[in-house]
């Protein structure tokens, strides 16, 4: 699949648009199960996810939580799903917990995050609306190279997705 199409729609939002070739209750389960989760969601090298906890319905609350295997850094987040829509959509609070602080600071507010499934003759479309606080949250979260990192863990899941 080609690479994600990311773009900034605001000055405090990121939109990433990427497709698979699996039908949409497949990348769904992907999304929502945590050992599936697990398997595409820790793509960068050298870094593990200790900590993938969720519970994807409404008012379900999750932690996910990765490490650096050589220095042991580790990053979070955590937050609550807010809207939840089987095959279609997810809505949540993002809050970035940073850990030793290895990616810095990115506010101290809730970042809200939605993404919507859409399947068209087998290959499923998402897209993942990042809407930070601040235009400060959404530069410092854009300087870690958090798209880079999103579409390493796409094509791991698209590995998931064909196996």
């Amino acid at each position: 699949m080609k690479p994600a199409e990311v773009s900034t729609p605001s000055d405090r939002e990121v939109l990433v648009k990427r497709s698979f070739d699996a039908p949409v209750n497949l990348v769904w389960q992907a999304y929502t199960e945590p050992a599936l989760m697990r398997r595409w969601l820790t793509a960068m090298p050298g870094w593990s996810m200790p900590v993938c906890e969720m519970s994807t319905h409404v008012g379900g609350k999750y932690r996910w939580r990765w490490r650096k295997n050589e220095n042991g850094q580790e990053f979070g987040f955590m937050g609550e799903m807010l809207e939840v829509a089987l095959h279609s959509k997810i809505v949540h609070t993002q809050i970035y917990d940073p850990g030793d602080g290895a990616f810095g600071s990115m506010g101290d507010e809730p970042t809200m995050i939605t993404v919507t499934f859409n399947e068209t003759n087998g290959i499923t479309n998402i897209a993942t609306s990042i809407k930070y606080a601040s235009k400060a949250d959404r530069d410092a979260a854009m300087a870690t190279g958090m798209t880079d990192g999103m579409e390493m863990s796409y094509q791991a899941l698209d590995g998931v997705l064909a196996g």
